[in-house]
C-alpha cells in the first residue's frame, strides 16, 4: 500500500524587481512574481528566456544583480536550505543504490533508524519500494527521475524547484511522471516552481502559469503574461477550457495554430 509523504511546511516565495545580467548580457529584467504557500506556479518561455536562471536565483545557486528574492519572507543569500531542486537529469550517484541516493537527501542529524524508515516510505511513495537495492544503471530513466523526486522530498522542502525534470523522458513515461508529481504535491502540500517548455504540462500541474518574454527594444526577459488555471487538480487532459488556454499560450509563444499561419 502506498503511503503519503510527511506533510511539509510550505512557504511563500517572492521576486520583486529581480534582474540578472552576465557582463553585458541581460538575462532577466524587472521580474515580479509571488507564490503563496502551497501554490504550484509554472514558468513558460522560449529557450534562453531565463527560466532556469530564475529558478537558480530562488535556490540561491546564483545571486540577482537587481531586486530581491525572498523565501518565507526572508532574503535569499546563498544556498537556500528550504528549497530542493530537481534538474533535467536525475544526477544520481552511480555507486549508491536507489535507497542510498534517497538517503543522501536527508537532513543532517537524521538517525540511522529514522533514515531507514524515511527512505522506505519515500521509495514507496514514488513506486520504487521493490528497487531499493538497485543501482542507477539498472533502472530506466523514469525510475531514475522518480528516485530524484524522492531524494528531493527527503529534505521536507518548503519549496520544490523543478527545472524541466521530465523533458528527457519518453511521452508515456512523462505523462505518468506528471501524474506522480501532481499526486505527491497535493499530498505533501509543498510550494512548487516548475520550469517547462510543455504547455500541456504547465496546465496539468500548475495553479498559475507565467510566461517569460522580452519586450521590443528592451534587453532581458520579464513577465509578459500570467494566468490562473481554473479547476482543482487532478485535471482532465481533455478539458475544453484547458484546450482554449493551451491555444492562447501557444499563440503567445509564437507557435502557429494552423497551416495557413505557419506558411
Amino acid at each position: 500500500m502506498t503511503v503519503a509523504p510527511p506533510v511539509t511546511t510550505a512557504v511563500p516565495v517572492g521576486l520583486r524587481g529581480v534582474g540578472k545580467a552576465w557582463a553585458d548580457h541581460v538575462v532577466l529584467r524587472d521580474v515580479d512574481l509571488e507564490l503563496t504557500a502551497g501554490q504550484v506556479v509554472a514558468i513558460l518561455g522560449a529557450s534562453g528566456s531565463g527560466k532556469s536562471t530564475l529558478l537558480r536565483l530562488v535556490a540561491g545557486l546564483d545571486a540577482p544583480t537587481a531586486g530581491a528574492v525572498t523565501v518565507d519572507g526572508r532574503p535569499v543569500r546563498g544556498i537556500e536550505a528550504r528549497c530542493a531542486v530537481m534538474f533535467q537529469e536525475p544526477r544520481l550517484l552511480p555507486w549508491r543504490t536507489l535507497a542510498g541516493n534517497v538517503a543522501y537527501g536527508l537532513p543532517r542529524g537524521t538517525t540511522r533508524a529514522e533514515a531507514g524508515a524515511e527512505v522506505e516510505r519515500l521509495l514507496d511513495v514514488v513506486g520504487l519500494a521493490d528497487f531499493a537495492r538497485h543501482r542507477p544503471r539498472q533502472v530506466s530513466g523514469g525510475m531514475a527521475q522518480r528516485t530524484a523526486l524522492a531524494r528531493a522530498l527527503a529534505r521536507h522542502p518548503g519549496v520544490l524547484l523543478l527545472d524541466e525534470p521530465l523533458a528527457a523522458l519518453d511521452a508515456l513515461t512523462r505523462l505518468r511522471m506528471q501524474d506522480l508529481v501532481d499526486r505527491v504535491q497535493r499530498r505533501a502540500g509543498t510550494t512548487v516552481l516548475l520550469v517547462t517548455h510543455d504547455v500541456d504540462e504547465a496546465l496539468r500541474l500548475a495553479d498559475r502559469v507565467v510566461l517569460l518574454g522580452s519586450e521590443p527594444g528592451r534587453p532581458g526577459a520579464t513577465v509578459v503574461h500570467a494566468v490562473d488555471v481554473p479547476g482543482a487538480r487532478p485535471r482532465d487532459r481533455g478539458d475544453a477550457v484547458l484546450a482554449a488556454m493551451r491555444a492562447d499560450l501557444l499563440g503567445r509563444l509564437g507557435v502557429p495554430q494552423n497551416l495557413e499561419e505557419s506558411r
